[in-house]
């Protein structure tokens, strides 16, 4: 019995992975969306603040990673490039883990590194299935999953 329902139910559910490629997408490019407005909002301090982890170039590494996000939220959220934002946007993630996350465990009510983790898994979805039939990468490139 198993062998006739298992198909026939990864046959119906396959009909919403493109809606929820969508979703996921639009999910991961509103998380992204604050935290790069509030860099872009005072630059200065955030490459202060880079300086004061020992970054080098902390200016130009604010400027980067503040570029990196927003242009995270216009490519996600349109779904064009998205194999190719994801993988510079786990960067930005494992960088935020490693100098501000790790050290107050998991929990995302400390925190934690949950949230960035979420976001690099999705990520990493992302940059292996693409954005989906309901993209621009679909449209304009015929990019599937």
């Amino acid at each position: 019995m198993l062998k006739t329902v298992y198909p026939m139910t990864k046959s119906t559910l396959s009909y919403g992975q493109s809606f929820s490629l969508l979703v996921a997408r639009l999910t991961v490019a509103y998380g992204f969306y604050e935290p790069a407005m509030q860099k872009w909002s005072d630059i200065s301090s955030v490459a202060d603040w880079l300086g004061t982890l020992g970054f080098p170039l902390p200016t130009l590494s604010a400027y980067l990673a503040a570029s990196t996000e927003l242009l995270g939220v216009a490519f996600l959220a349109l779904g064009l490039f998205t194999r190719f934002i994801s993988l510079p946007l786990i960067v930005v993630m494992i960088v935020a883990i490693t100098t501000v996350h790790l050290a107050n465990g998991f929990s995302a009510g400390d925190n934690g590194f949950e949230v960035p983790l979420y976001y690099m898994l999705f990520l990493g979805i992302f940059a292996s299935f693409g954005a989906g039939k309901i993209s621009l990468d679909y449209l304009l490139f015929g990019e599937k999953q």
